[in-house]
């Protein structure tokens, strides 16, 4: 095998990430993360010739013997196969081999949900002691909509002012691969952020046309927000939320009202139906748990 035909592979794996991200929308995690995973294949197939369906089943095998989660399998999974298919395409390899390869099955935990009032004391909770006021009028805007909409954080910061029409109760989010959505919110969220736009936004921004702002007056951060919510549930006498928890939540609380599957995988921005539903098996675990304390059968 010559350094020639090994260099070839590995200046593919790079043009692969360029594609990844610029034509195909992958985040920069998702990039980082296929480079990665393809970076341990090298081992078992280091030329384009090596690169084979065999080879791709003895490398998954090996990491499952090595006691590798089977997230960690699913993603390589998915790497081998999305670098395969353009593989073929760009004609390095003679066929897709990865394309009969397969994730192992995966068990799927439930994720934690906040019930009832305890969420509504979180987002209403005080999220910082002796804080600048403009900063308490951020922080339960923030929560408000984060429990109101059901956004990942990244869409939260992402969020500009021209984003939300606070008469229509809409806001234009930007999600995974770019793809925007809008997702609806209610009065109260509604109340939240015109608060805080009419009385504390000028009071930490900068020149910056972000919803949300720091102390400092630029964007405010993930790791901020993420703080933000840790105080509101420490508040709430609640442990182990997150941002995502309060997605979670949202969903749920929209499902057990009545919501259509299908309107809350459009609001959350799922790709898959199968994705959001995740959540009818929350509910249904609920559901159970309610009817085990009241029926006098149970």
């Amino acid at each position: 095998m010559s350094e020639n035909r090994q260099a070839q592979l590995q200046a593919a794996v790079e043009d692969f990430a360029e594609h990844a991200e610029l034509v195909l929308g992958r985040s920069p995690n998702t990039v980082k993360g296929y480079v990665s995973d393809l970076a341990t294949l090298e081992g078992y197939a280091d030329t384009f010739e090596a690169f084979t369906l065999d080879t791709l089943r003895t490398w998954l095998a090996d990491a499952l013997t090595a006691g590798k989660a089977r997230s960690t399998l699913a993603r390589r999974t998915a790497a081998a196969r999305a670098f395969s298919s353009w593989a073929y395409r760009q004609g390095y390899i003679d066929a897709d081999h990865a394309a009969r390869l397969k994730a192992p099955k995966q068990t799927r935990s439930l994720p934690t949900v906040v019930r009832g009032e305890r969420a509504v004391q979180m987002v209403e909770a005080d999220t910082a002691d002796d804080a600048h006021p403009a900063e308490h009028l951020r922080d339960r805007a923030m929560l408000e909509l984060l429990y109101a909409t059901g956004m990942r954080v990244g869409e939260l910061t992402g969020l500009d002012t021209q984003d939300v029409d606070l008469a229509k109760g809409l806001a234009r989010v930007t999600g995974k691969g770019n793809k925007q959505r809008v997702v609806p919110f209610g009065d109260t969220a509604a109340v939240a952020v015109n608060e805080w736009l009419e009385f504390g936004r000028h009071e930490l921004a900068g020149d910056t046309a972000a919803l949300f702002v720091g102390s400092r007056g630029g964007r405010i951060d993930q790791r901020q927000v993420r703080r933000v919510v840790d105080r509101a549930s420490a508040g709430a006498g609640l442990e182990h939320v997150s941002p995502h928890t309060l997605r979670h939540t949202a969903a749920t609380h929209m499902l057990e009202g009545g919501a259509d599957l299908r309107v809350v995988q459009e609001m959350l921005g799922h790709t898959s139906l199968q994705t959001t539903q995740i959540y009818t098996h929350v509910s249904a675990q609920r559901l159970k748990a309610v009817y085990d304390q009241s029926h006098p059968r149970a």
